[in-house]
């Protein structure tokens, strides 16, 4: 009875050795180990590709004051139409001008004991899509048809750049991280063998190039504005998991 019992009890132990003995390294690139995966290393890629902005989008402002809604309205409605058909007779597409915002709202006048009405005012923002070199055209034609604000411009990629350049900052974070997994297993004399798994991040840009247009100003002058927009960078991170051995 008591040889059944240890015979048992012997081989367990055996075998949970051996588990302890097999068990395998992963080795990272901030040199961490973990005693779960031998055979991988984990890297981090970032690549960039820059070039010059293909797209302008020019956010315009109509705005007007009257003593009623409707008038304020009737007021900004036939401002809008003015700004279009400026646009358009330059040869800008209709539907590279689309509407961004429309709001009518009382204004007070608090510096008395009770408020008093002083009217309404009625707002129309538009958004407009050009080629980069005509952003200047644009501020001008709308603002000399009635426009009151250019709220700002940014210079930026059409979708179709945009999907190129990721694809190319795509390729550069991943030869970025595939040297890094190569100097990793050198250092840990180990070789790559092949990819585990890949994590695509997200990708950015730059925001809207800000422009200060001062409506008074603009009219009084008979220079025409001169924008000069600065390159765009897409960037993409990767995080890549290599097979080694």
């Amino acid at each position: 009875m008591q040889r059944r019992t240890i015979a048992p009890i012997f081989l367990v132990g055996l075998v949970l050795l051996a588990g302890c003995l097999s068990a395998p390294l992963q080795a990272t690139t901030d040199g961490g180990v973990d005693a779960t995966n031998a055979t991988t290393i984990s890297t981090t890629g970032t690549g960039e590709v820059t070039a010059d902005a293909d797209l302008a989008v020019v956010s315009i402002a109509v705005t007007t004051t009257a003593d009623s809604a409707d008038e304020a309205r009737g007021t900004v409605a036939d401002d809008v139409a003015a700004v279009r058909a400026a646009l358009t007779d330059a040869g800008v597409a209709e539907d590279a001008i689309q509407t961004t915002g429309f709001n009518i709202y009382p204004e007070y006048d608090y510096s008395g004991q009770e408020r008093d009405l002083l009217g309404y005012r009625a707002t129309h923002t538009l958004r407009v899509e050009v080629a980069p070199d005509r952003a200047g055209e644009v501020i001008d034609l709308a603002v000399g048809a009635g426009a009151s604000e250019i709220r700002g411009v940014a210079f930026t990629l059409t979708d179709e750049k945009r999907a190129e350049l990721r694809e190319e900052a795509l390729t550069r974070a991943v030869d970025s991280a595939k040297a890094d997994a190569d100097a990793v297993a050198s250092a840990a004399d180990l070789t790559v063998t092949g990819v585990h798994t890949a994590t695509v991040g997200g990708s950015a840009s730059p925001g809207p190039y800000p422009v200060a247009y001062a409506e008074d100003a603009a009219r009084a002058s008979s220079g025409s504005t001169e924008l000069s927009p600065g390159p765009v960078t897409v960037s993409a991170t990767v995080q890549m998991v290599y097979e080694a051995e």
